[in-house]
């Protein structure tokens, strides 16, 4: 998400000096209007470093996720409640790789914003759907994960569709409405209204929000952070129970229904645990920024751009990671993934193609 940032110091200072402005060696991202902003463009070679990195990141997010969901969705194998949760996932972090990050790539090497004030707005609301859509999925396929692990033959009769249903729509209603609600309505910017203006410039992007909403905003983070990392836990001390029994357990000894049920928990350990990885790489890769957020709202906004930079760039290439870590723990998905790109999913009854092991 799009918070105010140290470039308005440089903005700043176009304002409070117009003998800046004026010379030759100041370039502007729009040369023949008034009130541009000043445009900081990097040498050649890092430009094009950046142009490359950045690139990368939005095509690796749309395209790995694009097989996520065309996975799921059309192989019927791969039809469960807890898949359809990392399917609605997957579009989001789809949607920032489309919507999101090829505009900031921009934004980010030419330091200034080309795309107009609505589609700025537009920018920052999708920002934030998509980051808060994301931790809420995420915080229900941990607890999906926990249920499955702690009780794996009930399972299936606790958590259906419809409930995987519920799940989705809540994660994407919530996240959608509260965005779009708070910046649509300017409540993010009340109590900044001097700066706001002093610092607007045509060629910027600078969302500024108050106190009182990094605080919620960081809220609406940490607090699934928590449970997550609390489900997470729990599911860890029981799969390492789990481990020791079957442990203690001798074939011979063990009932028909005991290894069946060891077997079942076995494979809901393994899912727990690749889940559980995309859940660590999620906040690894957001919590710095949501930190530097909260810092930044009550220090007066002192992170360096590069700083901030990075940090941004850190969190939307977690959009890229997930089909990443499924493609190295999943069998299956790689098998998926053969058989998308080579086009054999064109061929009838492709979509019952069997895709586990034998």
């Amino acid at each position: 998400m799009n918070t105010l940032d140290d470039n308005f110091l440089r903005d700043l200072a176009r304002i409070m000096s117009e003998d800046l402005v004026s010379s030759t060696s100041v370039q502007l991202c729009y040369e023949n209007l008034n009130g541009s902003c000043i445009r900081n463009p990097y040498s050649p070679g890092p430009r094009l470093i950046l142009y490359a990195v950045f690139g990368f990141g939005a095509v690796l997010a749309v395209c790995g996720n694009l097989l996520v969901m065309m996975s799921i969705l059309h192989f019927r194998q791969l039809h469960s409640p807890a898949n359809f949760l990392v399917a609605s996932l997957a579009c989001a972090d789809f949607l920032v790789g489309l919507t999101v990050m090829p505009f900031s790539t921009v934004r980010s090497v030419e330091s200034c914003w080309y795309f107009g004030d609505s589609y700025c707005k537009f920018h920052s609301c999708f920002d934030g759907s998509f980051c808060y859509s994301s931790i809420f999925h995420l915080c229900f396929i941990s607890v999906d994960r926990y249920i499955a692990v702690s009780d794996p033959l009930t399972y299936p009769t606790r958590f259906t569709a419809s409930v995987s249903g519920k799940c989705i729509a809540f994660s994407w209603l919530l996240s959608i409405i509260y965005s779009f609600s708070l910046f649509y309505t300017g409540e993010n910017k009340a109590g900044l209204e001097d700066l706001v203006t002093a610092l607007t410039c045509v060629g910027g992007c600078q969302i500024a929000v108050n106190q009182s909403w990094v605080f919620i905003n960081f809220l609406l983070f940490f607090i699934p952070t928590l449970v997550m990392i609390t489900v997470y836990t729990k599911i860890f001390l029981i799969a390492k129970q789990q481990a020791q029994r079957i442990e203690r357990m001798s074939d011979q000894t063990a009932k028909s229904s005991d290894s069946y049920k060891d077997r079942v928990a076995k494979r809901e350990r393994k899912a727990a645990k690749t889940l559980g990885i995309a859940v660590a790489a999620f906040l690894l890769s957001w919590l710095p920024y949501f930190i530097d957020s909260i810092i930044d709202a009550f220090l007066g906004f002192i992170t360096p751009t590069y700083v901030y930079e990075i940090l941004v760039w850190i969190a939307y290439y977690n959009s890229a990671m997930n089909p990443l870590i499924y493609a190295f723990f999943y069998p299956w998905f790689r098998k998926a993934i053969r058989l998308i790109v080579t086009g054999r999913i064109l061929r009838e009854n492709s979509s019952g193609t069997n895709l586990f092991p034998e």
